[in-house]
């Protein structure tokens, strides 16, 4: 899959600069319209802007980084091919979570060892292990650790409003849940991760 999805970004840098040169209009609505037209300029600069926020998403569902690389290849190729679909019901990023989101629920039930690999992650207790203790030592390093310690269900959502700045209706769209749903699971994973962090002696990230 990796490798059908690799000509369609040959060079990122390059693609950046041309379609800068070639059209003004960058903003992600446009760019999907070019793409539904066959413009691969387009796509690899959409590509280039979201890449990275779709492969941290799926990495934090699946907890396998070749996984995560394998899926966000397939999310962008489905962006390539169902472009001339995308209704602007949603932005761009948030219909792209969405495929992300169902990708990686399909890749946890056709691969069961990733969902018990993140359950014997989320069991483990870094105190007990000398070594990790002192590598998890950076504030940013904690709330990620801990963050991996609640369940997907809780993960997700912490994931969604706080790291790619979704709003409650925008989370309900890419989980395919009620809005009052999001807001029940955000404040049990609110708490819960408070906790977490706080047990590790860091106030305030959630503020």
């Amino acid at each position: 899959m990796r490798s059908d999805f690799a000509g369609l970004v040959p060079d990122m840098a390059a693609a950046g600069r041309a379609g800068k040169a070639q059209d003004h209009d960058t903003s992600d609505p446009a760019l999907i319209a070019k793409i539904a037209a066959g413009n691969r300029i387009a796509m690899q600069v959409l590509f280039a802007r979201h890449h990275a926020r779709v492969y941290r998403f799926i990495l934090r569902l699946l907890g396998s980084e070749a996984a995560a690389e394998d899926l966000t290849s397939e999310v962008f190729l489905d962006v390539w091919r169902q472009a001339h679909r995308f209704e602007a019901r949603s932005s761009v990023s948030t219909w792209m979570l969405a495929i992300a989101r169902y990708k990686a629920l399909a890749e946890l039930r056709r691969r069961p060892e990733l969902a018990c690999e993140e359950a014997a992650a989320q069991a483990s207790d870094p105190a007990d292990d000398p070594e990790a203790s002192f590598a998890i030592k950076h504030r940013g390093e904690i709330v990620r650790d801990c963050l991996s310690r609640l369940s997907r269900r809780h993960r997700e959502v912490i994931d969604l409003v706080y790291y790619h700045g979704k709003s409650v209706q925008e989370a309900a769209a890419i989980l395919g849940i009620p809005g009052n749903t999001v807001k029940t699971r955000m404040f049990h994973a609110r708490r819960t991760l408070s906790e977490l962090l706080a047990a590790r002696g860091v106030v305030g990230a959630l503020a």
